[in-house]
């Protein structure tokens, strides 16, 4: 018996739209989040991307004038003119930010708690 993705996903995607923007290299280009969980992020592809799979990237989201959600991110998927990315590193004040934007959207605490407890696995 086979599994989707979607069956076998621990960690619940949020949909959220804010400023972003990924850096590699040197170079920055804005991009629009698609989706984010505490595990990683799905950005569409932007024009002019060059970026190289091999690398880290970081990854900013905006969510007021104050509050980031900064994140060191790989790449592991391009599919269908989106990018998937895995989060390496994230620093406390992120995390924290990231944590509660997915308790707001999750509406239970259990599942958070679930979700937390599957990030602390890997």
């Amino acid at each position: 018996m086979t599994q989707h993705a979607s069956d076998r996903r621990r960690f619940r995607r949020i949909a959220f739209d804010a400023k972003t923007e990924i850096r590699q290299n040197g170079w920055e280009l804005p991009v629009k989040l698609v989706d984010l969980s505490l595990k990683g992020l799905l950005l569409e592809r932007p024009e002019g991307w060059k970026g190289n799979k091999a690398l880290p990237f970081e990854v900013d989201i905006r969510l007021d004038p104050k509050a980031h959600i900064k994140m060191q991110v790989r790449l592991t998927h391009e599919h269908h003119g989106q990018l998937g990315f895995v989060c390496q590193h994230i620093d406390l004040d992120s995390i924290s930010h990231l944590r509660r934007l997915v308790e707001l959207n999750l509406g239970d605490e259990d599942e958070l708690h679930r979700e937390l407890a599957a990030l602390l696995e890997i």
